[in-house]
């Protein structure tokens, strides 16, 4: 087993940002690990404000040919006021990711578990743990020579948070729920209810999320007094479980047409089975997915914060990238599971009714960033309800495109919320990015890639499909020939005018031809995969697709982030989205395209190793790619950096707060999993075009960072879809293996190694720096340096 599979700490939380999460994809929870008073947050992914609404402008396709013309012929400013004036969303959108009271809406905490012993005296042995193998979370003190174990875990299972309190008998406390708004507290047969309504910014409430919790003491008594339970232990743990849910009629999430009753029943299940097979079921379905990985990388890291504080004093990073790893799955595992809502901004884990920025989805990155370690660490199924986000916002998504383009098929901008909002953001420097809906279809193809699942890649086709028939018809022909989408944005960067004016209104940034590169061709290899007679559609995906404005270096040495070269407004922008064809697109390689590599390196350098906590994971993943490991190091030490539990300004730059969560700040999940996923690709990279015939190409240990001298993973994927199995010493390989889940020829390398490869019988297949195997299905092959 890995050495890197837990959070520790010294001390209670005193922060949201200190406590460790909980989850079971739907309901969350952050213990504190308090002693006299035990603060646990409380969250279903469900509670949301907000409610559907027209954000589409009716005249917004009127005032388009305009809004092109000025892009056209460089009259960007006027562009951008145009845009500003006619072709954002109708109403107040986000709220400038102020939502809460809002139609967009806002997901928001559900409410607060408070536990309380009056008399309970300053503890000594303190030790707060999360055990990621476990998924269990436990807090053990002594007071006056007694010792106390509190332990927690969220079930997917029989979805309960169940928590047992073991002390000294005869021990008194209370329990209660609270929220600070729009709740309200019942008692039924000797449950506490918290039933929260949050608003729907027309004046009154779309949903009712409930969370019902329920105390068994076994030997002691459970009264209600006031608006509180007084429980007094007997001899035998006290065990509490709660459940929770909501009645949120929206694409997806554990919903219940009376959430009081599915509560009931779901308490009445749990209390049934007891602690000890309710953690015996919880575990075992929690290590059926977390222990498909195994690392091995540097040493335990003992307390969590110090290991942190011991990483920025210039002490190795190995350890700490095991546990961010190994972190990241953990919290991928804990926030989506199939039938749920997908990881949004914060996971599942918010402390505020105002969740920052709403707690939605962001399509210029951060959902997709959430996914990434998906594919590459062998959670293919944990994506369901990505796709289940995809294919609401392509119901909903049809009508932007009329309104807006005059198009076929569907689109999505920037926002995204269960309520099906697919305009345009309230802001033009941000909110025209066209690309949103692209991006997120080619999740669906890499899940094709990843698993070669041919009944998944049918039931993907028509939304993917869609979205390339919307950039089909919403393309229009520059000066150069080139078919450029216009109006767009280089995600959230801009320019400087001639005249001194900045402007972030463009027509063909970069990035979008490279995403629309990546999805004419998963579209037209899908249709001819799947036997689509629609020829017509295949010529039309294949001539747009030439079409395409190429990557380009600007005159300046570095790749070029718009059509026009003009100076950046924010030359350390956080986003570097005209890297997208690096990572995590496949159209930039050092093997593959020298030169253009050659450019991103220059542009990295250019926008400097600093960033905000998702920045610095990305940028991880694109000195991976670009097979610099002692560079991908130097970020991921930044990446690293101890943040203050409370600090929340992102422009003081990203780092890790003290439970590990990433500081955007304040906290965002993408980075987690953003990290996790560029960790993956620091030891094995995959690219596949998606057809049978063609050989998958494979690199093994492509950007080793020189410090990381030795270890071990075990069950990485890569595209193609094979399970990768490496070891390596002094810095080199030592010995890997490799299991095709398909017949057919790879291609494979490692840092410039010679290589001999046979099969698992010792069979000879190939030696050289390259190899080209033949992995019949199911069956392996051993690989060693020679």
């Amino acid at each position: 087993m890995s050495m890197h599979q837990r959070l520790s700490s010294s001390r209670a939380a005193e922060a949201f940002t200190e406590a460790f999460p909980l989850g079971n994809g739907s309901l969350g929870a952050l213990p504190f690990g308090g002693v006299g008073r035990e603060r646990v947050l409380l969250n279903e992914a469900g509670c949301w404000s907000g409610s559907p609404q027209e954000a589409d402008r009716g005249e917004a396709v009127t005032v388009l040919p305009e809004i092109r013309r000025l892009l056209l012929t460089g009259e960007h400013r006027a562009a951008e006021a145009l845009v500003e004036g006619y072709f954002t969303c109708a109403g107040e959108g986000s709220n400038q990711g102020q939502g809460a009271e809002s139609p967009f809406g806002c997901y928001q905490m559900l409410g607060e578990l408070t536990l309380t012993w009056p008399d309970l005296a300053e503890a000594t042995a303190y030790r707060r743990e999360l055990d990621l193998d476990g998924a269990l979370a436990s807090t053990v003190f002594s007071v006056a020579g007694a010792v106390w174990c509190r332990e927690c875990f969220a079930s997917h299972p029989d979805q309960v948070l169940a928590m047992r309190l073991a002390g000294p008998a005869g021990q008194e406390f209370t329990a209660r729920l609270t929220r600070s708004e729009r709740a309200e507290l019942r008692v039924v047969g000797g449950d506490l209810l918290l039933l929260v309504r949050p608003p729907d910014g027309c004046g009154g409430s779309r949903l009712t999320a409930l969370a019902r919790l329920r105390v068994l003491a076994p030997g002691g008594t459970v009264s209600l007094v006031g608006d509180h339970l007084l429980v007094r232990a007997g001899a035998a743990p006290v065990l509490l479980l709660l459940a929770a849910c909501t009645d949120l009629a929206s694409f997806a999430g554990r919903r219940a047409d009376d959430p009081q009753a599915q509560t009931g029943l779901d308490l009445d299940r749990a209390a049934a089975l007891g602690w000890d097979k309710l953690l015996a079921r919880h575990q075992v379905d929690h290590r059926a997915l977390f222990r498909r990985i195994r690392l091995q990388l540097g040493g335990p890291v003992g307390d969590t914060a110090q290991g942190l504080a011991a990483c920025a004093d210039g002490g190795p990073t190995a350890a700490l990238a095991g546990l961010a790893f190994d972190y990241g799955r953990y919290l991928l595992i804990a926030a989506s599971r199939p039938g749920g809502l997908p990881v949004n901004l914060v996971g599942l884990w918010a402390d505020t009714v105002q969740t920052a920025w709403n707690g939605d989805w962001h399509l210029n990155i951060n959902v997709q960033m959430n996914y990434w370690p998906a594919g590459p660490t062998n959670l293919a199924e944990l994506e369901e309800p990505l796709f289940a986000l995809i294919g609401s916002l392509a119901a909903t998504g049809g009508r932007t495109a009329q309104a807006y383009y005059g198009a076929r098929g569907w689109v999505a901008h920037v926002l995204a919320n269960p309520w099906g909002f697919t305009s345009p953001g309230e802001g033009a420097r941000w909110g025209a990015t066209v690309s949103g809906a692209a991006w997120l279809c080619i999740h669906l193809w890499e899940h094709w890639c990843f698993t070669r699942d041919r009944a998944a890649l049918a039931a993907h086709w028509p939304v993917l499909r869609d979205a390339a028939l919307f950039h089909l018809d919403s393309l229009i022909e520059d000066a150069d020939g080139h078919l450029v989408t216009a109006p767009s944005n280089s995600p959230e960067n801009g320019f400087i005018l001639p005249d001194g004016t900045t402007c972030h209104v463009c027509a063909g940034p970069t990035v979008d031809a490279q995403i629309l590169r990546a999805l004419f061709a998963a579209a037209q290899t899908t249709a001819e995969l799947l036997g689509d007679d629609d020829a017509a559609l295949r010529r039309q995906l294949a001539d747009a697709s030439r079409r395409l404005p190429p990557s380009r270096v600007a005159p300046d040495g570095r790749l070029a982030e718009w059509r026009h070269d003009l100076p950046d407004s924010e030359p350390q922008h956080r986003h570097v989205a005209h890297l997208w064809g690096l990572h995590p697109g496949h159209e930039i390689s050092p093997d593959g395209t020298p030169e253009l590599a050659a450019a991103a390196r220059r542009t990295l350098e250019a926008r400097g190793d600093a960033g905000t906590g998702w920045s610095l994971a990305w940028k991880v993943a694109f000195w991976a790619r670009l097979g610099d490991g002692a560079r991908a190091e130097r970020l991921l030490r930044r990446y690293l950096r101890p943040v203050a539990a409370l600090a929340m300004d992102y422009r003081d730059g990203g780092g890790c707060y003290p439970n590990l969560f990433c500081a955007h700040p304040p906290f965002q999940i993408d980075g987690n999993l953003g990290i996790c996923a560029a960790i993956a690709e620091l030891l094995v990279q995959g690219s596949w075009s998606g057809r049978p015939e063609d050989a998958p190409r494979l690199k093994l240990m492509p950007a080793l960072p020189p410090a990381w001298r030795d270890g071990s993973v075990s069950g990485l994927r890569t595209a193609g879809a094979a399970s990768v199995d490496l070891a390596w010493r002094d810095g080199l390989l030592a010995e890997a293996s490799i299991v095709a889940d398909q017949d057919g020829p790879w291609e494979l390398t490692a840092g410039g190694c010679d290589l001999i490869a046979t099969t698992a019988d010792g069979r000879h297949l190939a030696t050289g720096p390259l190899l080209r195997l033949d992995l019949p299905s199911g069956q392996g092959c051993r690989i060693c340096r020679v």
